[in-house]
């Protein structure tokens, strides 16, 4: 216990959006900012388990967050930030993806998007015990160095055979505007003499004498 609570103090020593946030509330309210951070996290933990929208708010905190700490890491100088969130949108990726075929399994649990919540939060949060840089090393990285000659194989594959369809289908498209064309193209007209005028009525009709 002792452990989590200095990992948990040094969690809450760290400069982030949601630092400064319990800071802000623990100068406005006297309140120390590490009680703040377990009643939030226990009403958020219920909200989740009790409330309305918990599968819209469990994303919302897996997305709004991130995105913008990978804005502000792409704005600044340094490329070590830039990692970090890059390592997290693999992560969460692939997660998405797993997530996409047991859903609708998972979600039938009472405390599913409490789990779903927690997972996100651990890939987020910084320092040495980042979730999402811990499941890439282990996990990620090594499938990825077993199988990505094959998959850089398979993708060449594809894309050349995009490539050709796509070539196929522009020449198919150009012969078929081009015949459409030539079909309603105007007939050229043969120039003859002029026909005669037709005579009028005024032509019959005999001038009076005056």
């Amino acid at each position: 216990m002792d452990g989590l609570r200095q990992r948990f103090e040094r969690l809450l020593e760290q400069r982030n959006l949601a630092t400064e946030a319990l800071g802000a509330l623990e100068a406005k309210t006297g309140v120390d900012k590490r009680y703040l951070a377990a009643g939030a996290t226990t009403l958020l933990s219920l909200y989740l388990l009790f409330g309305y929208g918990a599968s819209l708010l469990c994303n919302l905190i897996g997305f709004v967050y991130p995105a913008y700490a990978s804005i502000k890491a792409i704005e600044s100088p340094s490329k070590e930030d830039d990692t970090v969130w890059l390592t997290y949108w693999v992560v969460y990726s692939l997660f998405g993806l797993a997530e996409f075929f047991s859903d609708l399994l998972l979600s039938w649990f009472p405390f599913y998007y409490v789990g779903k919540c927690a997972f996100l939060l651990f890939c987020m949060i910084p320092g040495p015990w980042n979730g999402a840089r811990m499941l890439y090393r282990r996990v990620v990285r090594q499938l990825f160095l077993k199988h990505h000659e094959a998959v850089d194989s398979v993708m060449r594959d594809l894309s050349g055979r995009a490539l050709d369809v796509a070539a196929g289908i522009t020449r198919d498209v150009l012969q078929a505007l081009a015949h459409s064309r030539a079909l309603i193209a105007p007939v050229a007209v043969v120039e003859g003499p002029p026909l005669p005028s037709e005579p009028t009525i005024a032509a019959f009709i005999p001038l009076s004498s005056s």
